[in-house]
């Protein structure tokens, strides 16, 4: 029988191409194939942190979001468009698969923790041998240039989404000894009333683009709720331990 690729899922960090991991930098320059998600007229952000380490013999894969934030009018459902998307993927990707091709899924961050490249591994990895190489999250590219420490000694930590309902993240944030909140974008100012409300906003720090370039820190009460980017997040850090 015909050998079957490889998926690779790849982690490749908050933005910073420093923060690649070694095994990331070997399997990925290995791999015949190198597919990344990225909206409709861009390069992506995953992209441009590994475009250096590849050769021009690899192909590139781009898988286009159909949508990406923006509003849609009935009857359109974002949950069945980007669904039908993911399973167009799976099968671009699995094709190369069948032909013995390994595919380097790359994705910023790292592939389990909100990561696009999960939603191939939940179609692909009972078909096809999957290995998943972590990367740097989000979450802990921002604590480490704020220079907060986020959970001391035995707290527990929440990481939210600013998806969530008003009551629901009043409740969560309410419970937790620290917390990392995600997914701010239009839910900003939601997110900035709760933790007034909770008297959090003070323990709030919040940043842009962590660890990229264009990284920006900015006071919880000057940040402008029309202008969140996707890319931003709040820590919460957890009370300093006296030790």
């Amino acid at each position: 029988m015909n050998r079957k690729g490889v998926l690779h899922g790849i982690g490749v960090g908050p933005g910073d191409p420093e923060l690649l991991t070694l095994k990331a930098v070997r399997l990925l320059k290995a791999a015949p194939v190198v597919a990344f998600f990225v909206a409709r007229g861009k390069k992506g952000n995953a992209f441009g942190i590994v475009e250096a380490h590849l050769e021009a013999q690899q192909e590139r894969m781009p898988l286009v979001y159909p949508v990406t934030t923006e509003a849609l009018e009935p009857p359109l459902s974002y949950e069945a468009i980007i669904a039908d998307f993911y399973d167009g993927a799976a099968e671009m990707v699995s094709r190369h698969l069948d032909a013995g091709r390994d595919v380097a899924v790359i994705c910023e961050g790292d592939p389990f923790f909100y990561g696009s490249y999960m939603y191939l591994h939940d179609r692909l990895a009972a078909r096809y041998e999957a290995q998943v190489v972590p990367g740097v999250c989000s979450m802990l590219g921002g604590t480490a240039v704020l220079g907060v420490p986020l959970v001391y000694r035995n707290q527990s930590l929440a990481v939210l989404s600013g998806v969530l309902p008003e009551d629901e993240l009043r409740r969560r944030l309410a419970d937790a000894d620290a917390a990392v909140i995600m997914k701010l974008g239009r839910n900003f100012e939601k997110v900035r009333r709760v933790l007034g409300e909770l008297g959090l906003a003070h323990r709030a720090h919040y940043v842009e683009r962590a660890t990229m370039s264009n990284q920006r820190i900015v006071p919880l009460d000057e940040v402008d709720p029309m202008a969140s980017p996707y890319f931003s997040l709040l820590v919460v850090p957890g009370v300093k331990w006296q030790s």
